[in-house]
């Protein structure tokens, strides 16, 4: 996000607003998205999380530094994953893929409510430097968390989305393909940055933002 701004030129408080937004996902968003997983875990059966200490809202609990780096310069990055075992559930296959889904799904919320602030901020009329700054970097935490729950969902290992591929998938082939999860998530990293995958989330987070933007537009009428 930010090395996208600078490469074009953005003024400073354009780049002032990302920072702070970026700062706010990653030691308020990624915990919640994190805290999500391990909550929705928890309430299926498992208590790996709890046990873990991962049932927490202590960003420093979640916080993966190298994540955290990749979400302040190119917006979107990583925390420590919560740590399943879906042999404490009672529906293994599905429970996981619902504990899979709670991550993505509060980044969704986010950005929601983050667009809901924005829109009643219009409806006010308010104005002023101060109004401006918050309607931006909120704008940002909409950006940010849409990309954030795309990332997340795309089918690979050890992304959220690779967790509903055990769904589908027999076994041996899921299992198979989850020991090659470190290698994999590597090169998923190497096509984001080189921009390879920039169409599809484009496309995706255009799809969220989108869908977001008629509900609120619905609520509030702009």
């Amino acid at each position: 996000m930010l090395i996208n701004l600078l490469l074009g030129g953005a003024d400073y408080k354009t780049l002032l607003m990302c920072a702070v937004s970026s700062l706010v996902v990653i030691f308020f968003v990624l915990p919640i998205h994190e805290f999500a997983h391990g909550f929705t875990a928890v309430k299926l059966g498992d208590y790996t999380p709890k046990y873990q200490g991962r049932l927490t809202l202590n960003p420093f609990a979640h916080i993966d530094y190298l994540g955290a780096i990749s979400i302040l310069v190119f917006g979107f990055g990583w925390a420590k994953p919560v740590q399943v075992n879906m042999r404490n559930f009672k529906k293994p296959k599905a429970d996981m893929a619902i504990t899979a889904l709670a991550g993505p799904v509060s980044n969704i919320i986010f950005a929601f409510v983050s667009l809901c602030v924005i829109k009643i901020l219009i409806r006010l009329n308010l104005s002023g430097t101060v109004t401006d700054y918050v309607n931006l970097g909120l704008y940002y935490l909409v950006l940010i968390n849409i990309t954030l729950a795309v990332f997340n969902l795309l089918p690979i290992p050890p992304l959220d989305g690779s967790r509903l591929l055990n769904v589908f998938l027999p076994d041996r082939i899921y299992y198979k393909i989850m020991r090659y999860e470190h290698l994999i998530i590597w090169g998923v990293f190497i096509l984001l940055w080189i921009g390879v995958l920039d169409v599809p989330m484009d496309f995706m987070r255009n799809v969220i933002y989108g869908f977001l933007n008629k509900i609120t537009f619905f609520i509030f009428r702009v």
